[in-house]
């Protein structure tokens, strides 16, 4: 834990690890904090029934149940403050797909739509092994048991080239005609080693939905690898992340604006690694005033990725760094999209960040022309057991009480993560 200097009498030092230590003591106690509670409603057992390892965060019905995948498509009914756990489907790595990574969205019809990541263990000269997007729906008769599945319907099943491959992350986009809106990490070109991702649109057709690109990552400044979810703003022009690639290799955004007979793609920011941060995963969400907002998940000013923000300015984007991360090695920083509430804050979740280095669940307050920084939650406080969760990829979502919802990856009583709630 200590050094020796070498001389004529021995004298202790500290060695980088106690004062790296003692930084990140000095940070914890000149970040303010809340007095909020940390509650798991749901530890995952890690059976067939049970799922493990959520990556997506949960989805609220008006009902107030809450909707989520962990390799399996789970339901959780609170009962007099006791949360029940109902397993709705489990993937069978088929013509149904396996590996839904992305979170649940509410279509127009009230049932619920996703993505799979894979279609595992299959002939893939006879079916396409590069992942599904599906609809779920409850049952037409009352199931017999909490244990009856829902009804799984493939929508469609990605080819890799030209329509794209492996969809991510991202959650699924409704527009106003009933069109659904995401991307593919890969596939669609062969500019970069699998692809390099696309832009997909699934247009309502008689009883199912026609597929068309309508936009091809190219790997030049565009960047490459859109992981995130795409995101409208009120003239109907899209916008999403590329993970990766563009001019200085930390990915890009791009807007996508509706013409005569297709889109018109403008690269509207590439990242500058160290100062921008780099690798944003997650998605766009926008204010009413029209502003971007995402994150980065690695590098940036303090090495654990950034929250920015991108305001239009007379035809251009104006960037800046609402927030730097320390964060540890790889991609430490937000992995899912930004929560934006009615005062004007933000919310997300770190993945390696934290006092402990496994994750946190944070907020950002506007304050004029700064922005201050609360931890609601470092998760791992009883190291290594991490009963409390460890690893969130997941976004963060309110219930109309203020109460904050999210899963962890990992940890809890069984090692396969949680479901938690934070109450302010």
């Amino acid at each position: 834990m200590f050094g020796i200097v070498r001389g004529s009498c021995p004298i202790l030092r500290p060695t980088m690890a106690v004062l790296t230590l003692l930084f990140i003591a000095i940070i914890a106690l000149l970040q303010p904090t809340q007095a909020q509670t940390y509650k798991i409603i749901h530890d995952f057992a890690g059976t067939a029934s049970d799922g493990a390892g959520p990556q997506a965060g949960v989805t609220i019905d008006a009902g107030g149940n809450f909707y989520g995948t962990a390799g399996v498509i789970y339901k959780l009914t609170n009962k007099n403050g006791n949360w029940i756990f109902s397993p709705l489907y489990e993937f069978k790595g088929g013509v149904d797909g396996s590996y839904p990574f992305a979170k649940l969205v509410i279509g127009p019809d009230g049932t619920f739509y996703g993505t799979t990541n894979d279609n595992y263990g299959q002939d893939c000269q006879t079916l396409n092994c590069f992942g599904t997007v599906f609809n779920l729906s409850p049952p037409p008769t009352v199931p017999k048991t909490a244990l009856t599945p829902w009804e799984e319907t493939s929508l469609y099943h990605f080819h890799w080239f030209p329509d794209g491959a492996w969809p991510e992350v991202g959650p699924l986009v409704f527009d106003a005609s009933g069109a659904i809106y995401g991307t593919t990490g890969s596939g669609g070109s062969h500019n970069c080693i699998y692809g390099c991702g696309t832009v997909y649109k699934l247009a309502p057709s008689g009883q199912g939905y026609t597929e068309s690109v309508i936009y091809t990552f190219t790997g030049q400044a565009d960047g490459a690898f859109p992981y995130g979810s795409v995101a409208f703003d009120q003239a109907g022009n899209l916008y999403t992340t590329a993970s990766s690639q563009g001019t200085n290799n930390g990915g890009a955004i791009i807007e996508l604006t509706p013409s005569t007979g297709g889109w018109t793609e403008t690269t509207i920011h590439e990242f500058a690694p160290h100062t921008d941060g780099g690798a944003p995963i997650g998605g766009l969400i926008l204010d009413k005033s029209g502003n971007l907002y995402g994150t980065t998940s690695a590098i940036g000013p303090y090495g654990g990725g950034t929250v920015f923000k991108l305001t239009p300015s007379g035809g251009s984007w104006d960037f800046k760094v609402l927030w730097a991360f320390g964060g540890g090695p790889g991609n430490s920083g937000p992995w899912g999209n930004l929560l934006l509430d009615a005062a004007g804050n933000l919310y997300g979740t770190t993945n390696n960040d934290g006092f402990y280095g496994v994750g946190s669940a944070f907020k950002l307050t506007p304050s004029g022309n700064r922005w201050t920084y609360t931890t609601l939650h470092d998760f791992c406080k009883d190291f290594p057991t991490c009963s409390d969760g460890a690893q969130p990829f997941s976004d963060l979502v309110m219930d109309a009480d203020g109460n904050l919802y999210g899963t962890a990856s990992i940890g809890g009583e069984y090692g396969y993560g949680v479901v938690f709630e934070i109450t302010p």
